[in-house]
């Protein structure tokens, strides 16, 4: 008698014990589910598999604390907009409180705070000579000459231009070149809650995720300073959004034009699947325009595009393979890729080449942008005369600055290794004096002299979470096929793994601010799953959520505990001892 598969195995689209690889039952062990044909579930609809409806929240709670029904039903749809702005209020009001203290130039502004200046007057940064120019600055409000003198700078002008935007509004003052960093790392939260909601399908998820970077020391720190890494990461998570929308409008297309069966399930058709075309696709074309402004504040956006794109691809071959194609990969190579291409290389490229429009229109005489007038020097350019001499003279520009980059590796004091960034081995201080009792917000019975310090480093039990978060989205992409997953560790992957190849480079823990939005939504996944997942009995949810609930107590007391090195507020020094909790962050 020929043995048959179980029931459970069949509803699990699993092969029979006997007829699966001997490495897939090896690997059962660790959770790995095989993969079914199409990757579809047997007997299901194909519209929910290519885009799951939302788990809307239930009213209950609601009624339980004595809203009328009709209120709640309300309260419940608006959820899911109401739940993001509150979090981002919340988020906003840390980070624009007390945001022009300390009022000094400190770490990086020294550079991109000038550079700023300079450059929404003048098109191009300048020299700007004295070793008192800070001094300067803070004294006169900012009321100084701009000087006229080129200045070279290392990185493109996007990020500058944001952070000049402010000044612009508020004044060449800290508040007025922190107001724009601190506006993108707000608006930030609410890009991650309302991302998170749609990847998870879950309100409180997205919140969550959200509600976490809120309270992240190092993306805290990094909206309150004029560093061109908060503008880069608010860029990052913006593409990021619009790339996980344009997955579920392209797979809503494509559920759309599958066949209805009788009894009203959409079925897969493999001669759809191969053939379809998407069409017009805006958020994808709006994506590759944010990671033309990535590129175009730090060049460290180049992986971050180049990643997105292939996740995006693989997004599309999942779609077709889901709704049935037989060459899924040939399809997308036939009508996908050239589209998606063309929406994100050439407009990151010519968004880049844009905002250099200061520099191009500045004179070539030798009074414009640094290496300016490079091109127009008695033979400079050989063969390549044709071009524009603006184009000859960016090209050797950029040249220069990547020589720049691939060579710097001059100690610095708060220079890290990024294998320590993740456990946050060597943060970077900002800002410290020390005041005396009395002064400058130190308590007159401290004894001895305070500390105040701006220490840009992550929510220690948060990043530490994260550690275990990774595993969790790593094994959850390897084994169980979650595109979810594999979208936040390609997103950690993208802004982390580049900085292993310069090793000797001069490096900093701040620049993975860039990929603290995937370390919080990591985390959130990772909460998601310790609750436990929708149908799980009433005792495991009390436990799991339970579980959840203390560790982001500990994760919002532990940024409460640090908010004086956050703020730069004066505190005795044994209390800022006492938060020292490794050698290596003094």
């Amino acid at each position: 008698m020929t043995s048959t598969a179980s029931s459970t195995d069949l509803r699990q689209g699993q092969a029979p014990h006997d007829e699966r690889p001997s490495w897939q039952q090896r690997l059962r062990r660790f959770g790995y589910r095989p993969a079914t044909p199409h990757g579809t579930v047997p007997g299901g609809d194909v519209r929910d598999q290519l885009v799951p409806p939302y788990a809307r929240p239930g009213a209950r709670l609601w009624q339980a604390l004595g809203v009328p029904p009709v209120l709640a039903d309300r309260l419940t749809r608006w959820s899911g907009w109401g739940g993001p702005l509150l979090v981002t209020l919340m988020a906003g009001l840390m980070r624009f409180w007390n945001l022009g203290s300390p009022r000094a130039v400190i770490f990086d502004e020294t550079y991109y705070a000038k550079d700023a200046w300079a450059l929404v007057h003048r098109g191009f940064p300048v020299n700007w000579d004295g070793k008192n120019v800070n001094d300067l600055v803070l004294q006169t409000h900012g009321h100084l000459a701009i000087p006229t003198d080129a200045s070279y700078v290392v990185h493109p002008p996007v990020g500058k231009y944001v952070i000049g935007i402010g000044e612009l509004i508020f004044g060449f003052n800290p508040f007025g070149w922190r107001f724009m960093t601190a506006l993108l790392g707000t608006l930030s939260v609410l890009l991650l809650c309302r991302i998170g909601r749609r990847m998870f399908r879950s309100t409180f998820l997205g919140c969550l995720a959200g509600a976490l970077m809120a309270v992240d020391g190092l993306h805290f720190v990094m909206s309150r300073t004029s560093l061109l890494d908060g503008v880069l990461m608010f860029f990052v998570v913006a593409a990021f959004g619009c790339l996980v929308i344009d997955r579920d409008k392209a797979r809503e297309r494509l559920a759309a034009a599958l066949p209805v069966q009788g009894d009203g399930r959409v079925r897969p058709d493999a001669d759809v699947a191969d053939t379809f075309r998407f069409g017009w696709r805006p958020w994808r074309w709006a994506a590759g325009l944010m990671l033309g402004l990535a590129c175009g504040t730090k060049w460290n956006g180049l992986y971050i595009l180049a990643a997105f794109c292939v996740m995006a691809v693989l997004w599309d071959v999942g779609a077709r393979k889901v709704a049935g194609a037989r060459q899924p990969y040939a399809a997308v190579l036939k009508y996908d890729t050239g589209l998606a291409f063309l929406a994100t290389v050439p407009v990151a490229i010519a968004v880049y080449l844009l905002s250099w429009i200061g520099w191009i229109l500045s004179p070539a005489d030798g009074t414009g942008g640094y290496f300016r007038d490079w091109a127009a020097t008695a033979g400079k350019g050989g063969r390549w005369t044709v071009l524009p001499d603006w184009l000859r003279s960016l090209w050797h520009y950029e040249h220069q600055v990547y020589e720049f980059h691939i060579g710097l590796t001059q100690p610095h004091t708060y220079q890290s290794n990024p294998w320590s960034w993740i456990v946050l081995g060597r943060p970077v201080s900002y800002f410290y004096e020390s005041p005396s009792p009395g002064t400058d917000g130190c308590p007159s019975d401290a004894g001895e002299k305070c500390a105040r310090e701006v220490l840009a480093i992550g929510t220690p039990v948060l990043w530490w979470l994260a550690c275990i978060a990774i595993v969790y989205v790593l094994w959850r992409w390897a084994f169980r096929r979650d595109w979810r997953a594999g979208a936040i560790a390609c997103g950690i992957a993208a802004g982390y793994l580049p900085w292993f190849m310069y090793q000797e480079r001069t490096i900093f823990l701040f620049y993975a601010v860039v990929f603290v939005p995937f370390l919080c939504l990591a985390v959130a996944m990772l909460l998601g799953a310790v609750i436990g997942p929708p149908g799980s009995s009433d005792t495991r949810r009390v436990v799991g959520a339970s579980a959840a609930g203390v560790l982001v107590l500990l994760i919002a007391w532990n940024f409460v505990y640090f908010w004086p090195l956050y703020t730069g507020t004066a505190i005795p020094i044994d209390q800022w001892r006492s938060r020292m909790w490794l050698d290596t962050w003094v």
